[in-house]
C-alpha cells in the first residue's frame, strides 16, 4: 500500500491539516513541528500526490516553451538556460515544437491553457494579431523571446538584432568589403526582417551600392543557405561575385561555404563569410565562423526568472531585457 498523508500525520503526531501546511508551506508552523512532519515524510519515504497538491495551491509548477524549430542548435541552449532557472524555483517545463506554424503555436497555446501551466515563454519571432488576441484573452502570466509586443504586461528578452546586423555589416566593411551580399532570414520574421534592415542601414551609411542580386532570403535552415549561395553563383558573373556574405544565422552561413567549396572557391580567400548566433559547431567548423554572438543560454535564463516572478506575483523591475552581443572574429573573414 502506497504511505498517504494520512499515515505521515500519525507518524508525525500531528493533524493532516498541519502535514499539509508544512509541504505546501501555506500557513507559518512551528520549528519543532516542522522538523517532525519532515523527519516522519523521509522516514516513510512520502511522495506527495502532485495534482492534489496543485489542486490545493492553484498552481501546476508548470511553464510551458513554445519553440519554432527544436532541430535548430540555438533553442536547446535557451529551453537549457530556462530549465535550469525553473527547477531552481520549483518548476518543470512542457516543451511544444511548433515547427514554425502559427496555426500550430495557437493551437498549443489554447491547450496550454486547458492543462492550467501557470506560465508560458514563447520563443518564436512572430506575434500576429490572433496572438494579441490570445494574450488578451489570458491570464496565465506569458513572456515573449526575439521579439516584444506591445502590451505591456507581456515581458520580453530580446537583443537588437537590427544594431547587431548593423555592426556585423560595418565590421566586413571595416576590412575592406564594398561588394557585399546577404542571406537573410524570411522578412516577415522580426529576426529576418530586423537583421535585414540593419545590413541596409550599414551599407546604406557607408554609401556602398546593395546589388539586388546579391540578397537571397533563406528560412534559417542549412539547405535554405545552400540553396541562396548556389543561386548567387548561378545568377552572378564570376567577376561581380561579392567579396563577403553576411548570412542572418550560423546554419546559413555554413550552407554557404559548403556550396563556395564545393564550387571550387576558397573561404575566406575568394570570399569571405559571416554567421550570427555563435551557436556550438561555429567555432569546431572550418574555416571557424566569424560570426554574431548572442547570449542564447541568457535569453532562456533571464525570461525564465521574469516569468517565476510574474507568477509569483512579484514586480518586475523592466519588461523589456536587452542583453548585450559582441562580433566573435575567427577565420571566415578577412581583409582584402
Amino acid at each position: 500500500m502506497p504511505v498517504t498523508i494520512k499515515d505521515v500525520a500519525r507518524e508525525a503526531g500531528v493533524s493532516v491539516s498541519t502535514v499539509s501546511r508544512v509541504l505546501n508551506n501555506s500557513k507559518p508552523v512551528s520549528s519543532e513541528i516542522r522538523a517532525r512532519v519532515l523527519a516522519a515524510v523521509n522516514k516513510l519515504n512520502f511522495q506527495p500526490n502532485s495534482l492534489a497538491r496543485s489542486l490545493v495551491l492553484k498552481k501546476t509548477r508548470l511553464i510551458g516553451v513554445l519553440v519554432p524549430d527544436i532541430a535548430n542548435p540555438f533553442f536547446p541552449v535557451a529551453i537549457a538556460g530556462i530549465e535550469e532557472i525553473a527547477n531552481m524555483y520549483g518548476y518543470n517545463i512542457l516543451l511544444f515544437n511548433t515547427f514554425g506554424q502559427i496555426e500550430k503555436e495557437l493551437q498549443y497555446l489554447n491547450i496550454l491553457k486547458e492543462k492550467q501551466v501557470d506560465g508560458i515563454i514563447k520563443m518564436s519571432t512572430q506575434v500576429t494579431e490572433k496572438h494579441e488576441e490570445y494574450f488578451e484573452s489570458t491570464s496565465i502570466p506569458m513572456v515573449v523571446t526575439s521579439n516584444c509586443t506591445e502590451r505591456e504586461d507581456v515581458p520580453c528578452v530580446v537583443i537588437d538584432d537590427v544594431r547587431a546586423a548593423y555592426d556585423a555589416t560595418s565590421y566586413l566593411i571595416s576590412l575592406g568589403h564594398k561588394r557585399i551580399g546577404m542571406i537573410s532570414g524570411p522578412l516577415d520574421d522580426s529576426a529576418g526582417r530586423d537583421r535585414f534592415l540593419g545590413y541596409q542601414q550599414a551599407m546604406l551609411e557607408h554609401k556602398l551600392n546593395i546589388d539586388f542580386n546579391l540578397l537571397k532570403q533563406g528560412n534559417f535552415k542549412v539547405d535554405s543557405g545552400k540553396k541562396a549561395m548556389e543561386e548567387i553563383l548561378r545568377t552572378v558573373a564570376r567577376e561581380e561575385l561579392p567579396t563577403a556574405i553576411f548570412a542572418a544565422n550560423d546554419e546559413m552561413a555554413i550552407g554557404a561555404i559548403g556550396v563556395l567549396l564545393d564550387n571550387g572557391l576558397r573561404v575566406p580567400e575568394d570570399i569571405s563569410v559571416m554567421g550570427f548566433d555563435d551557436i556550438f559547431i561555429a567555432p569546431v567548423f572550418r574555416p571557424a565562423l566569424t560570426t554574431v554572438k548572442q547570449p542564447i543560454y541568457d535569453i532562456g535564463a533571464v525570461a525564465a526568472r521574469k516569468l517565476v516572478k510574474l507568477i509569483e506575483g512579484e514586480k518586475l523591475s523592466e519588461t523589456k531585457t536587452v542583453l548585450p552581443y559582441h562580433i566573435i572574429e575567427r577565420n571566415s573573414c578577412r581583409r582584402i
